[in-house]
């Protein structure tokens, strides 16, 4: 089993201004967001639609209507493995939206990044 560091790693895809829109609209919308989120702290093993419908509490037709959204902003992909789909986290798209958004950060200087661990968590 891949950890966090590896699959934080993988290379990033580059991504085009329209492709980067089509990821955060998909990440716009509050299910295909939890969806995403989950996928992500499951790792490369993915998980079944199945066990996503569970875990969140959304409706199988629904579901399907997200998984193939955010499989169209390529931030997700799909295996078959028996008579099950396994969607995973695609890595290199998140890591290329990321890097889409943080091109150029600070002008070009070297910028600090946040420790995000101390970080309070707050509801917008």
């Amino acid at each position: 089993m891949e950890n966090e560091n590896t699959l934080n790693k993988q290379p990033a895809l580059a991504l085009t201004s329209t492709a980067a829109i089509a990821a955060l609209a998909a990440l716009a919308q509050e299910s295909r967001l939890a969806v995403f989120r989950l996928l992500v702290q499951t790792g490369p093993e993915g998980m079944a639609a199945t066990k996503i419908a569970e875990a969140l509490g959304i409706a199988p037709s629904s579901l399907s209507f997200h998984l193939k959204e955010l499989a169209h902003a390529d931030l997700v992909t799909a295996s078959k493995a028996g008579r099950s789909i396994i969607y995973t986290a695609n890595y290199a798209g998140m890591n290329g939206l990321l890097a889409f958004l943080t091109e150029n950060c600070c002008a070009g200087a070297p910028c600090c990044v946040p420790d995000i661990s101390n970080l309070q968590k707050e509801t917008l």
